[in-house]
């Protein structure tokens, strides 16, 4: 909504504004749907919020060509606020599937979730990984780190913390149980020290390289991070290609000669088709 005074113009513009801020803000008079509409556009995204931005008049002595950074922060954050409703609380599957908007419908608020915030230096443990479990009733056992879900400080051990879950019942089918691997926290594991197989610290260092590193707070050794397995078990960096299997040298040779030819007239000369006939003359204007 405009800042200044407001000019009320032909005819019912003083209705007009008192409409204006209460659509955006909730008030009906001057004072509250002015500070109503400005609340408003700072929660709301989309249409109505480009067009309060937009409606704003210049800061003196501050053209809009300065504020480019201001401006990418605001379309970013509504952007964000856009892609996850307010209050969204993240489990177990990703925010674009199915079972989490299930769960995450639009209008309803659910139960707030305290989680402890981390350092970006202080995970230590990756996908891929073998940690040891530290609490619950699977203390003492060593399992692959298969999700890590930094939102909630989760981590999905493969065949850990399970429990059964009843599936598949319907009129003509009596269904079954199934295993499903609960999540445990970040300070309820250990990674395991690949040198002796028993669970540890870690620090971060540097080589004399500038690599940042793991490091065992016990032994000293260096934990490298698992490599990048995709979903077949394939590992990139061990494949080996096989006969069938197009070589990195082929894929990347290039193999096009570029000429001012149609892709006609390359193939005619590839054939060896001559055209003696002239192609009519054309302009364009």
């Amino acid at each position: 909504p405009p800042t200044g005074p407001c000019r009320h113009r032909a005819g019912g513009g003083r209705a007009a504004c008192r409409g204006l801020g209460s659509v955006l803000g909730g008030g009906g008079k001057r004072s509250g749907g002015r500070a109503g509409g400005e609340a408003a556009a700072e929660t709301v995204s989309g249409p109505a919020a480009s067009v309060s931005q937009s409606a704003r008049p210049e800061p003196p002595g501050e053209p809009r060509e300065k504020r480019p950074q201001q401006n990418m922060r605001l379309a970013a954050l509504l952007a964000a606020a856009a892609k996850l409703p307010h209050g969204y609380r993240y489990g177990t599957n990703r925010p674009w599937t199915v079972a989490a908007q299930r769960l995450n419908p639009p209008g309803r608020q659910r139960r707030k979730v305290f989680v402890e915030p981390l350092a970006r230096h202080e995970w230590t443990v990756f996908r891929g990984d073998t940690v040891e479990v530290l609490k619950g009733r699977d203390t003492g056992k060593q399992g692959k780190v298969t999700q890590v879900i930094r939102a909630r400080n989760w981590v999905i051990l493969e065949g850990l913390n399970t429990h059964y879950r009843y599936i598949g019942k319907v009129a003509e089918q009596r269904g079954t149980y199934i295993a499903s691997e609960a999540p445990l926290l970040l300070s309820d594991v250990a990674l395991v020290d690949p040198s002796d197989r028993k669970p540890t610290t870690v620090d971060w260092r540097y080589t004399e390289e500038g690599d940042k590193v793991r490091v065992s707070a016990r032994s000293g050794r260096i934990i490298p991070k698992p490599e990048f397995q995709r979903k077949d078990g394939i590992v990139l960096e061990q494949w080996k290609d096989g006969p069938k299997d197009t070589s990195v040298e082929d894929a990347l040779e290039s193999s096009y000669t570029p000429a001012l030819k149609t892709f006609e007239e390359d193939v005619m000369e590839k054939m060896g088709i001559v055209e003696s006939s002239r192609p009519q003359r054309s302009y364009w204007y």
